[in-house]
């Protein structure tokens, strides 16, 4: 997460205070309830507003953060809605050729959530979801005459294909500080948030809202830094509970938001126990995660270990929202013709983006409304929330 700060107009000893109170509020921004594998994915678990707005007493920015750290809602069920637009290009029917050859090849499950998840990257969603607790989870993503379903039940993780009557089952992990899926617990949320705490950001009170029929406050975040393709970022808190209900993040450049997430349906009650059960369908093809590992073919076991490496060496340029990421990839930049793995693929993945050069010598910037890359010719990647020439300046800079 970006960091949080003051607006402009508060005084040292509130700055002071603020500070403390939003180190205890980051962990609680993305609510308790919404974890296991998809929490990282839904992120923030925001709603949609209602018309006109509620009239609540005045808060300040500090006592709504108070009021955020000190949320411990554990129980819920809804219905979420999902708007997501990068501005990724259309890659037609290259993806599902894709897909349907790792299909054929036995390469992977349709129920296997780390592929599945990834089509909230794009378009619009409607999931259910329901928690009770850490353990009990439950995310449904609801589809044209089919539905996934992704389960996490104490040590079990079930995700289940409805289209395909494909199953896939994986467990929990043991270390929950260290894995992907804890990220967006309280824990891990907080660890990240407050490496990137600075002074880099605007947090107001920009009035109040009804969401999914329950009053909420506005909690809007501004960047005070130019250069970064994020504009600012709206999240509705629940005037009772403190639970964010809402976020809203719109670009720099201005237009539709890029991420729009929201409950349409909101229910704090405690969901039925047999929400989490999961039997598998008579017939269904079952996938487990230590056999979805092996099946998968090692293509590029060695541009895969080099970028590794690369990622081992991964250093941060900057603060703030114009923070970049750059690592080596230990190789050559976009691929070309046949050194691309057949085809025309090199080629083609150079036409998604931009060629430019500078005193770093030449590469190719990928855009989308939020992220960029910029890939050098020699293999050096920088990537951030940033605009083009921050991204060519950074590189000039490294040289």
């Amino acid at each position: 997460m970006a960091p949080y700060e003051t607006d402009d107009s508060t005084d040292t000893g509130e700055a002071d205070e603020l500070r403390s109170g939003r180190r205890r509020a980051a962990r609680y921004i993305v609510p308790v309830t919404v974890v296991g594998v998809a929490a990282a994915t839904i992120g923030l678990v925001p709603a949609l507003a209602d018309s006109g707005d509620p009239n609540l007493p005045k808060i300040t920015a500090q006592q709504l953060l108070d009021k955020v750290a000190k949320s411990d809602v554990q129980q819920l069920s809804g219905t979420v809605k999902i708007s997501t637009d990068l501005g990724l290009p259309d890659l037609g029917g290259l993806e599902s050729s894709v897909m349907s050859g790792a299909t054929k090849s036995g390469d992977g499950s349709s129920a296997d959530p780390t592929g599945k998840l990834t089509e909230l990257a794009t378009g619009t969603h409607t999931l259910r979801v329901a928690a009770d607790g850490p353990d009990k989870q439950k995310v449904s993503l609801l589809e044209n005459a089919a539905e996934y379903s992704l389960i996490h039940n104490g040590k079990d993780i079930w995700g289940y294909d409805s289209q395909s009557n494909e199953v896939f089952h994986g467990t929990a992990a043991d270390d929950t500080s260290k894995s992907d899926e804890t990220r967006a617990t309280p824990k891990g949320l907080t660890d990240e948030a407050l490496k990137s705490i600075d002074d880099t950001t605007s947090v107001t009170v920009d009035g109040t809202e009804h969401v999914a029929g329950r009053d909420a406050y506005k909690l809007l975040i501004k960047p005070k830094q130019s250069g970064t393709t994020v504009g600012a970022i709206s999240i509705a808190v629940d005037s009772k509970t403190g639970l964010p209900l809402k976020f809203t993040l719109t670009p720099a450049s201005g237009g539709a938001a890029v991420v729009d997430v929201g409950f349409t349906q909101l229910s704090l009650s405690k969901p039925a126990a047999s929400t989490f059960d999961f039997k598998t369908p008579k017939g269904a093809k079952v996938t487990t995660e230590d056999s979805a590992t092996k099946a998968a073919p090692d293509h590029s076991a060695k541009s895969d270990e080099d970028l590794g490496k690369g990622l081992d060496d991964l250093t941060v340029l900057g603060k703030g929202w114009n923070s970049i990421a750059t690592f080596d990839t230990g190789g050559q930049g976009v691929p070309s013709g046949s050194s691309a793995g057949g085809g025309d693929l090199g080629g083609f993945l150079g036409s998604l983006g931009d060629q430019v050069k500078g005193d770093f010598g030449s590469g190719t910037v990928f855009s989308t409304r939020l992220v960029n890359a910029l890939v050098t010719d020699d293999g050096k990647v920088y990537v951030g929330a940033v605009n083009k020439s921050a991204l060519v300046k950074a590189a000039n800079a490294a040289k």
